[in-house]
């Protein structure tokens, strides 16, 4: 059947469709609804105006519609950022907000309490080494690897948006380089010891406020909320070196505390047998000093009464000087006239 065939599409239902009936009933439907009599009946009497008010219509829905592009919604912890032909114009709180639909105004919706990361030195975990930005130099001239983390998040919307003029929207480059700058302005101020074993946190500290110094000096809107000291070690060339050091200094901490627990033990002793060796001495000299005097005063007594009656004070020392001797000695009687020995 050719396409000219006036019964084409009058077949049966498996026929091709007509086109032109197609393209009629479409016709027609656009027609009712602009308010239009479809063909075959009789035309209005005013045709264009009925036309008129459902371009009327169609232009008022369409209006409605571009101003409710407008409205949008701010969480609570978001801050939304107005820009009016390109140019910042106001800060929306949280809640229903209504702007200008573009292309008059756009809104960028900024979280403030999300918390944002970089990572200097590594990547993802401390295998991933990057040493052109652990290997740093400390105040010995000594070579050290430090790997650290920065978290912060955004403390002015407009700043943030404005005055980050990196690539990265989320201001990662300028945190990074400012990190850079700080932990080896801070490192390079210390000796490598400090750094190695008990200054971590006060490395730490310290960048924190270089490096939100440096931020505010931007004007960038970021607020520094953490910075985490990782690792931190020689570098992998020299640290079995650095690790036979700290042997070392182990092995001398416990040697002098061995030394210091032996002397708090024996010198304690020995002070405390010298206390007693003067006390038993001062009380030998009193003894023997009190016991002479005694025996000095006895002796003058003893004197005066013997001038008084001398050959009555010989026989009486005679005769206690005889008890003492005898009352320690062992004796023997005899009985000279029995002839009988007793003991």
């Amino acid at each position: 059947m050719s396409q000219n065939d006036p019964n084409r599409g009058r077949q049966g239902s498996d026929g091709p469709p007509d086109l032109d009936e197609i393209f009629r009933n479409l016709n027609q439907r656009l027609a009712r609804l602009l308010g239009a009599k479809p063909s075959g009946e009789q035309p209005s009497p005013e045709p264009r105006a009925a036309f008129k008010g459902g371009a009327v219509a169609i232009i008022g829905v369409l209006a409605a519609l571009w101003l409710g592009s407008g409205f949008y919604v701010v969480d609570a912890k978001e801050q939304g950022v107005v820009l009016r032909m390109g140019s910042f114009n106001r800060v929306t709180d949280p809640g229903l907000q209504w702007h200008a639909p573009y292309p008059f105004e756009k809104v960028e919706i900024v979280n403030l309490t999300e918390l944002r990361s970089v990572e200097v030195g590594y990547r993802s975990n401390a295998k991933n080494k990057v040493p052109e930005e652990s290997l740093m130099l400390t105040a010995d001239q000594n070579i050290i690897d430090v790997q650290l983390s920065v978290q912060y998040d955004v403390k002015d919307p407009k700043a943030f948006l404005f005055n980050n003029a990196a690539a990265d929207r989320n201001a990662n480059d300028i945190v990074k380089q400012a990190t850079e700058t700080a932990i080896r302005e801070v490192v390079g101020r210390n000796k490598v010891d400090f750094v190695l074993n008990e200054g971590r946190a006060q490395i730490a500290a310290e960048s924190q406020k270089v490096i939100q110094d440096i931020l505010d000096r931007y004007d960038l809107g970021v607020r520094i909320a953490k910075v985490n000291i990782n690792a931190v070690q020689p570098p992998e060339q020299v640290l079995a070196a650095f690790d036979d050091a700290v042997k070392a200094g182990q092995d001398k901490d416990k040697l002098r505390n061995e030394g210091l627990a032996y002397a708090n033990d024996v010198v304690p002793k020995a002070k405390g047998m010298a206390a007693r060796l003067e006390q038993e001495a001062e009380a030998y000299q009193q003894k023997v000093v009190s016991q002479a005097e005694g025996d000095a005063s006895r002796f003058k007594q003893v004197l005066s009464e013997y001038n008084k009656a001398p050959k009555v004070m010989r026989d009486r020392l005679y005769l206690d000087m005889m008890q003492q001797v005898m009352s320690a000695t062992s004796k023997v009687i005899v009985d000279q006239k029995n002839g009988n020995s007793l003991l």
